[in-house]
C-alpha cells in the first residue's frame, strides 16, 4: 500500500511546473488528486492519467486570489471525493517576475503578487479548514522559498510573500492543532521549473546559486518529492508549524 492511499488532495497552482510535480507525486502515492490554477489542468491531469492506472483526479479552475473561487474550489472538491486530507498552497507568482531593485517595484505588481502569494494560501486554508476540522485530521502544506532566510536583492515583493507565508504556518498551526490538523512549510531553492528556464533573467542568477548549495548543482522539481510526500503523509502527524528547507544546503535555518 502507498502513503497515501485513499486520501485526498488538493494542489494549486498544478498546470504545470513545481505544482504539476506536486500533483503527480501525491498521485503516484495513491492519493485523489484536484489539480487547481488559473491555467488548464487538464495536460497535467492527462499525464497522471496516462502514467498511473486508476488515479483519480479532478481538474479546476481557480483564482486563488478570490474568496468565492476557492469556497467553490473546496465544495467541488468535497462533492466529487467526500472530503480533503491535503492542501497544498503552491500557486504562487514568480517565474514571471522581471527582477529590479525594490524602489522600481510597481505598486499594482506589488498588490498583485501579494493578492496571490500571501491572500492566496489564506484563503484556501481558510475554505479547507471547517472540512479538516469536521474530520479531526488534515495536512496544509505552505509553499515559501529558501530566499526568506538568506534575503534576495531585486525581488523585494516575493521573498517579502514568502516570509508572509512562513508567518501564516506558523500561526495557523496553533489554531488548528486542536483540530489534528498540521502546518507545515516546504521552502524550495531555486528551482528548474518551465517558468525559470524560460526566463533570461531567473537563469542569470542560477549557476551563483548552484555554488551556494553543499550539493553544487541544479535543483529538479524532482528534487522536493520526498519532502512534500513526507509532509503529507502520515509520518509526519507530529510535526507542524516547521519550515522544511529543501534546497541542496544553500541555507541553514
Amino acid at each position: 500500500m502507498t502513503k497515501l492511499t485513499d486520501k485526498v488532495a488538493i494542489v494549486t497552482g498544478a498546470a504545470q511546473g513545481i505544482g504539476a510535480t506536486y500533483a503527480k507525486a501525491l498521485a503516484a502515492e495513491g492519493a485523489k488528486v484536484v489539480l487547481s490554477d488559473i491555467l488548464d489542468c487538464a495536460p497535467a491531469a492527462a499525464e497522471i492519467a496516462a502514467e498511473y492506472q486508476g488515479a483519480e483526479t479532478l481538474v479546476l479552475t481557480t483564482d486563488v486570489s478570490d474568496e468565492k473561487a476557492t469556497q467553490s474550489m473546496v465544495s467541488q472538491t468535497v462533492e466529487r471525493f467526500g472530503r480533503v486530507d491535503i492542501l497544498v498552497n503552491n500557486a504562487a507568482i514568480f517565474g514571471t517576475i522581471v527582477p529590479g531593485s525594490f524602489e522600481e517595484i510597481k505598486v499594482a505588481d506589488w498588490d498583485k503578487l501579494m493578492a496571490v502569494n500571501v491572500k492566496g494560501p489564506w484563503l484556501c486554508t481558510k475554505a479547507a479548514a471547517p472540512t479538516m476540522r469536521q474530520q479531526g485530521y488534515g495536512k496544509i502544506i505552505n509553499i515559501a522559498s529558501g530566499t526568506l532566510f538568506k534575503g534576495a536583492p531585486n525581488l523585494l515583493h516575493y521573498v517579502s510573500s514568502k516570509g508572509a507565508v512562513l508567518a501564516m504556518t506558523r500561526s495557523m498551526s496553533r489554531e488548528l492543532g486542536d483540530d489534528g490538523i498540521c502546518v507545515n512549510t516546504l521552502a524550495p531553492g531555486l528551482t528548474m521549473s518551465e517558468n525559470v528556464l524560460n526566463s533570461e533573467k531567473h537563469m542569470e542568477y542560477r549557476d551563483a546559486n548552484a555554488a551556494s548549495r553543499a550539493l553544487k548543482r541544479y535543483q529538479t522539481p524532482d528534487d522536493l518529492i520526498g519532502a512534500l510526500v513526507f509532509l503529507a503523509s502520515e509520518d509526519s502527524d507530529f510535526i507542524t508549524g516547521q519550515c522544511l528547507v529543501v534546497d541542496g544546503g544553500s541555507v541553514n535555518n
